[in-house]
């Protein structure tokens, strides 16, 4: 189950780091009818937590193999 959810864990971090934008139109879209696209600053911020979350998962996925 732990390696399940840091492969999740990797997958969501990729899409974050590489497509910011999909990640965007996931999560906040509906909250803003006038916006078409995120401003930079969230691009920024959500590339940051995306490779966070991928290292995150890649650790996971090592520890897992590591500590069995």
């Amino acid at each position: 189950m732990m390696l399940l959810l840091c492969v999740f864990v990797l997958i969501m971090g990729l899409i974050m780091l590489v497509k910011p934008n999909i990640w965007w139109e996931i999560k906040e879209s509906w909250k803003s009818h006038d916006a078409t696209e995120p401003s930079d600053f969230y691009v920024k911020i959500t590339r940051f937590e995306g490779c966070v979350f991928t290292l995150g998962g890649i650790a996971g996925i090592i520890a897992f193999f590591l500590l069995r």
